[in-house]
């Protein structure tokens, strides 16, 4: 099968080089153009990006040209991987070229015409697409995933919500300093400590959840009727998100159904087989102490939210522990999910 060739805005940051590093020998999509600041117009790839990942740049692209930030010369698939003010201004301008924008910004997320999509949770929500007046002009459209800490929490969520129907949700998060970017926090910040702000990142997981765990109304989505909090934490931990949940249904549930829920769970990427895909989107495991970001964070390519430590709430009905990569299922992985998602649908062709 000939290789879709696709374009990354914002290739130089963490986030573009995960795409970088998953798409090497992707067999559906091939990266033939890249996009970053200024700085790094029209020099070589290698020398324009700080390559922060623990494997090497792919020779191909460490030698291609870093192009600008414009639609004129890029191809019709773009992974876009940029600061929320700079894609609230970038993204719509690819998408009125006509270019579709698998985005990985929060800048778009809740607009009304604009798909939110985990493939395994909504993926009908794509049809948004088809209300957006970009897509009516020139074809283009612009589909994103969620923010990082809503991912793992929303996959270990949507099982639950089916089966027994969430009233309230509370999450306390531990967040991977990978999730600022880079340079990110400094050292003397979180070194020994813990921040207990991150900024706007608790509205984000009550949002989204929401949205994401929502219905399709046609011409936008009705938010979940659930009660959501979250408070969010960032803490020395390299890659992985970490998060204390507390749930109330209104059904009762058992904890072997709640397992067997999770258990259960999949969607379209696992009966489709998508190369993305993890086989399991959510495990359980039984130890006391787990998950834990050293041990359980890798599992599935780090496409799968790592459960554990289930037990009943004295506040709420129960309680556990999960665990989420936030680059790759969090980012990169979730774009490019999505974008498997959009080929297998025909939205790519």
């Amino acid at each position: 099968m000939k290789k879709i060739p696709v374009g990354i805005l914002g290739a130089t940051g963490i986030v573009g080089q995960r795409f970088i590093q998953m798409l090497e020998r992707h067999p559906w999509f091939e990266v033939s153009w890249l996009a970053a600041s200024d700085r790094s117009e029209g020099r070589d790839y290698g020398d324009a990006a700080r390559w922060r990942l623990k494997t090497p740049i792919p020779a191909s692209v460490a030698k291609m040209r870093v192009s600008a930030a414009m639609p004129e010369n890029a191809p019709k698939v773009i992974f876009a991987a940029l600061d929320s003010g700079i894609a609230a201004e970038l993204e719509p301008r690819f998408a009125e070229a006509g270019c579709a924008v698998i985005s990985n910004s929060s800048a778009l997320r809740m607009a009304k015409d604009v798909p939110l999509v985990i493939p395994e949770v909504n993926p009908d929500h794509i049809k948004l697409i088809e209300c957006q007046s970009w897509r009516r002009k020139s074809g283009g459209f612009v589909v994103t995933n969620s923010n990082c800490s809503a991912m793992g929490l929303v996959l270990a969520l949507a099982p639950l919500h089916k089966r027994f129907e969430l009233e309230t949700v509370m999450a306390v998060t531990m967040q991977a300093v990978s999730g600022a970017g880079y340079p990110g926090v400094a050292s003397l910040d979180i070194l020994g400590n813990v921040i207990p702000y991150i900024a706007k990142e608790e509205e984000k997981m009550e949002e989204e959840t929401r949205k994401l765990l929502g219905t399709l109304n046609g011409a936008g989505v009705t938010l979940a009727p659930f009660k959501m909090s979250a408070q969010c934490n960032r803490v020395a931990v390299e890659d992985g998100h970490t998060e204390s949940v507390s749930v109330k249904f209104k059904k009762k549930a058992q904890a072997a159904e709640i397992l067997e829920a999770w258990a259960e769970f999949s969607g379209i990427p696992q009966v489709q087989k998508f190369p993305t895909a993890p086989e399991i989107p959510v495990r359980y495991v039984d130890a006391v102490d787990r998950p834990q970001p050293r041990f359980d964070v890798e599992f599935g390519g780090g496409m799968t939210t790592t459960v554990g430590r289930l037990r009943q709430c004295a506040v709420l009905d129960w309680k556990f522990t999960l665990l989420s990569h936030n680059t790759i299922r969090g980012a990169a992985g979730a774009a490019l999910l999505n974008a498997e998602l959009l080929k297998a649908e025909g939205y790519l062709e």
